[in-house]
């Protein structure tokens, strides 16, 4: 088995959304004979955007998945989202393979999302090559894109391939190593041919830095190339991969995948050049053990990702970390403290599935069926020989929804569907808002949780309604007063009597709440002094200006009177929410409202538009850093500005633009906003 895994490739498509990954896959696919066709986008006829949001959309909202054979030798391909609502889990899925090939748009070149998936791969530490698609395309600039690896994602890449034209005159490719042209026939498959004469001293040029890159990243390399000048065809070829493994070199490939030209060549490349699972660095558990990728090690499986299959009902998507079997096995969940059983593993291909056949080694991508407890996350192990994968953090929510039934009476239903969505999401968050009793679903952006929603009614028959959540304003005092509290009650037989005087006092931000009590001589008992205490809190829970906490004050109980047969807790308790609503007339009440810090990276054409869109909204702009045609902007906006900030960011720069936020701090709100929150507030 040791001699079939060397050759086993398992390896994530990853770049923004609109690179053409999903594309690419479907070429490599085709390349490898998995289909017998090129499905297209825009037609919704792909082998892995198979859902009907993703059909919709024309764009990944999940992992697709791949296994292929080329050359006899086996490939597990995972095509990861690109666009920002949907990459919260990258670092989950990355966990899965052993590599990663990066695409690269030649129309848009690096982007600002671009870095943050780069900065995904490289905290991964997976080897990748780097493929610059959409070279057919009108606009198409090989050299904008390539110059933006380095100067943007700050890597030295190696160039193995040169374009002979671009845009309708993308006709070949020049390999650099070997000073070879390649001319594209129109089924996709090359005829060789000598190097255009206008590019042949360019080809020399970028050939003999290719080879000073290769001989850099090793030491015995540059010694043999610094005494002779040169580096023999195996030189080459060793160096070159063994800089790939090591992560000191990015080669760089390029092609159209849509004409279905450069598939076999980067198919070709990533069995020369990425690693085999055997390759892998070893697993470390949360105690820092260590499991080694190898067929020899105890059996242990991680669960990569959920998906529901209307056929098999819910999948785990999971990577054999080590050992192998051939399906049959009962395994522990660590995680959960569960034993699960494994039936007959299956490989995917898009929606479709057959039956694993063989034994299953370590770097195989297998679906699980109708399994009991297991999660995203959760690794499955030899009962003897217990092992839990030390999974990486996932990123905060970046906004929320409530959401509700269509009709009353169809609650449960609506919790059911949602907690499925759960199962297969581990980006989406389902929480109960204290205040307003709303249930919020939370996730990565407007366009995830609209998605998620719209796929749970599909599948699951229920109808819900999506609503702007309550933002979580507060309220404070300014002032100080002294004032009494009083309720008096007779109706016959034993009456209520409580009757406290109060100082209440606003404090700094921050401070919170705090309660002093003050009383001498017994004019309130002791048993009674906590009831005031307890209506002055549940008081300012209520509010006072708009119905939101009351935060930051500082009250001190120093007086009051009580009856022997009428007082009692309740009495009391009454007596101090009293006296807290009598004390708002005295004491400036105004309304907090939450700042986020928002982080927004765009490409500097749109500094300017962004800037000025966030000033509008109240923002106050911290800072702005530029790197090379991405700039960072740092602001602090007002929350109820920024709740559907997400396709307004897209708008202005053109889907460009990826934003962050969490909150900061509480700030006095503005008096058009204080009235527009009351008058809500009456009004409902």
């Amino acid at each position: 088995m040791a001699k079939t895994l060397d050759s086993q490739r398992t390896y994530a498509l990853v770049g923004t959304g609109g690179s053409g990954k999903t594309s690419l896959a479907e070429m490599l696919m085709f390349q490898s004979g998995v289909i017998n066709r090129l499905g297209k986008i825009e037609e919704g006829t792909t082998s892995l955007d198979y859902e009907p949001e993703e059909v919709k959309r024309r764009g990944s909202i999940q992992p697709g998945f791949s296994t292929m054979d080329w050359n006899k030798n086996r490939h597990f391909l995972m095509d990861i989202p690109g666009d920002n609502n949907f990459v919260g889990d990258i670092n989950y899925l990355l966990f899965g393979v052993d590599g990663a090939v990066f695409v690269i748009d030649a129309v848009d070149g690096v982007r600002p999302l671009t870095s943050r998936l780069w900065n995904s791969v490289q905290n991964a530490s997976l080897p990748a090559i780097i493929f610059i698609n959409k070279m057919d395309r009108d606009r198409a600039d090989f050299d904008t894109a390539f110059n933006g690896l380095s100067s943007i994602l700050g890597i030295r890449p190696v160039l193995l391939q040169l374009p002979i034209g671009q845009g309708d005159d993308f006709k070949g490719y020049v390999d650099v190593l070997n000073n070879k042209a390649f001319f594209f026939n129109e089924d996709g498959s090359t005829t060789e041919g000598d190097v255009p004469a206008n590019i042949a001293d360019e080809v020399s040029v970028l050939r003999e830095t290719t080879i000073e890159n290769i001989a850099e990243s090793n030491e015995e390399l540059m010694e043999n190339y610094l005494e002779t000048g040169e580096l023999s065809q195996e030189e080459i070829t060793t160096g070159l991969r063994d800089g790939v493994l090591s992560r000191e070199l990015i080669p760089v490939m390029l092609g159209s995948s849509l004409e279905n030209r450069g598939g076999a060549e980067l198919l070709n490349t990533i069995q020369d050049l990425l690693p085999s699972p055997l390759q892998h660095a070893a697993w470390q558990d949360k105690e820092g053990n260590e499991r080694t990728s190898s067929p020899d090690e105890p059996l242990a499986l991680l669960t990569i990702k959920t998906l529901s299959d209307p056929f098999a009902g819910q999948l785990s998507v999971m990577r054999v970390l080590s050992g192998s079997f051939s399906g049959d096995a009962s395994l522990k969940n660590s995680n959960q403290d569960e034993t699960e059983r494994i039936g007959a593993p299956l490989f995917m291909n898009g929606k479709e599935s057959s039956p694993a056949k063989g034994e299953i080694g370590p770097g195989s991508l297998i679906a699980v069926p109708k399994l009991k407890v297991t999660k995203t996350g959760d690794t499955l192990a030899d009962p003897k020989e217990p092992f839990e994968v030390r999974m990486p953090e996932l990123p905060p929510n970046l906004i929320s929804y409530a959401i509700a039934p269509k009709e009353k009476g169809d609650e449960d239903k609506v919790y059911a569907a949602v907690q499925k969505l759960l199962d297969e999401d581990i980006t989406l968050t389902l929480s109960r808002d204290a205040e307003s009793s709303d249930i919020l679903l939370s996730g990565m952006g407007q366009l995830h949780i609209e998605t998620s929603v719209e796929r749970a009614m599909r599948r699951y028959k229920c109808d819900m309604v999506l609503k702007t959540p309550k933002i979580p304003y507060r309220e404070t005092i300014k002032g100080r007063a002294q004032v009494q509290g009083r309720h008096k009650k007779q109706s016959g037989g034993r009456g209520q009597f409580g009757d406290c005087w109060i100082e209440i006092e606003g404090m700094p931000q921050g401070f919170g709440y705090e309660f002093e009590n003050a009383i001498v001589g017994g004019v309130i008992p002791r048993q009674y002094i906590p009831a005031v205490d307890k209506g002055i809190q549940e008081a300012a829970q209520r509010g006072c200006l708009a119905g939101y906490p009351l935060v930051d004050f500082k009250v001190k109980l120093y007086d009051g009177s009580y009856h022997s047969v009428d007082s009692s807790e309740m009495a009391f308790k009454i007596a101090g929410s009293l006296a807290l609503k009598g004390a708002m007339d005295q004491v400036k009440p105004t309304l907090l409202e939450p700042i986020v810090l928002m982080t927004v990276h765009i490409p500097d054409e749109f500094m300017g538009d962004v800037i000025g869109d966030l000033s509008s909204r109240r923002g106050k702009v911290l800072g702005s850093d530029s790197k090379t045609g991405i700039t960072e902007i740092k602001a602090h906006v007002p929350m109820g500005e920024v709740l559907r900030y997400a396709p307004d960011l897209r708008s202005i720069t053109g889907g460009q633009g990826v934003f962050t936020m969490e909150f900061d701090h509480y700030e006095e709100a503005p008096p058009p906003v204080i009235d527009k929150v009351v008058a809500e507030k009456e009004a409902s």
